[in-house]
């Protein structure tokens, strides 16, 4: 049986919300909260559930515990759900994944998981006082924007977070990036040739900007995983400047887009480049990385060369 506390709290004052969660498996304890602007507390209990919830194993048993009547009300004894709509039935998919079980709770228990949980929540809901800096002489009169307004990568707390996607429809998503990399003719000869100490030097390369595509969310860390469909990397070899020139394209179907693919992929094979000729020529320069094209989502097609 998994353990889920959860609480759930708003500042009228400041307009904010938090909410936490403590789930307490085989002794082991795991910690969960957030922060919300324009929310109410019946909307943070929710939200405190639906993360707890979502946090544990599918298929598992599961015990709710909040002093939240509301909460119980809706979950365990059939009363109307007028408004919160969208958090319902989030909740509702995660607990038909899971065998839930709801408990009411005392708020003031001694309980010390359901205590954590209700600090938790009270604190972030009330933060913005603590932080909030004394305004200079320009900024007072001048109206005032929450931490992170704005800014998709950060929170209200100006803390980093990934964007949420989930809404997001589908749509075919392309992503082609360039790269120059700049060589003595004597090294081009001997990479053109097939003759660097190393080996081939395109070939890994290409398989080396192939993986690193594949491995950009473990790389960039606010960047989405998604389901890449075709990577190709492709070279164009200009002899009169020695160059190599990297042309990276990634396709995919999903929310988001492939852009740091395609320009992680194109970096990584210039590295790979760099680091394969090295050894006969140290002034090898790497110029130029940059998106020329991008197609999909709302901004449709994007051609930046």
């Amino acid at each position: 049986m998994v353990e889920v506390y959860t609480d759930g709290a708003y500042n009228p004052v400041l307009g904010q919300g938090g909410w936490g969660a403590v789930i307490v498996e085989d002794s082991q304890k795991r910690v969960f909260s957030g922060v919300a602007k324009k929310t109410t507390g019946n909307r943070m209990e929710i939200t405190a559930a639906l993360e707890g919830i979502f946090h544990t194993p599918q298929g598992s048993e599961v015990a709710v515990y909040t002093d939240s009547q509301y909460l119980i009300g809706c979950m365990a004894k059939g009363w109307h759900r007028r408004v919160n709509r969208d958090l319902w039935e989030r909740l509702d998919a995660a607990a038909s994944q899971r065998k839930v079980r709801w408990q009411w709770i005392e708020r003031d228990t001694k309980n010390p998981f359901h205590q954590e949980a209700h600090i938790l929540a009270t604190n972030l809901a009330s933060q913005g006082e603590r932080l909030r800096p004394v305004p200079s002489e320009k900024q007072k009169g001048q109206p005032k924007a929450p931490i992170g307004e704005g800014l998709t990568h950060v929170d209200a707390l100006g803390r980093p977070r990934m964007v949420d996607v989930t809404e997001k429809p589908d749509t075919r998503r392309e992503a082609v990036a360039k790269c120059l990399v700049k060589m003595k003719a004597a090294t081009f000869d001997l990479l053109k040739e097939g003759n660097m100490p190393k080996g081939d030097v395109l070939a890994v390369a290409q398989l080396a900007g192939i993986m690193a595509a594949k491995q950009t969310p473990h790389i960039i860390p606010l960047c989405h995983p998604v389901l890449i469909g075709d990577i190709k990397v492709e070279f164009g070899l200009d002899e009169e400047a020695s160059v190599v020139e990297i042309t990276t394209t990634v396709k995919s179907i999903g929310k988001t887009g492939v852009e740091m693919e395609s320009l992680t992929a194109t970096a990584v094979t210039a590295l790979t480049i760099y680091d394969m000729c090295k050894a006969v020529d140290r002034g090898i320069q790497i110029d130029s990385i940059r998106l020329i094209r991008k197609s999909g989502g709302k901004s449709g097609i994007v051609n930046l060369e």
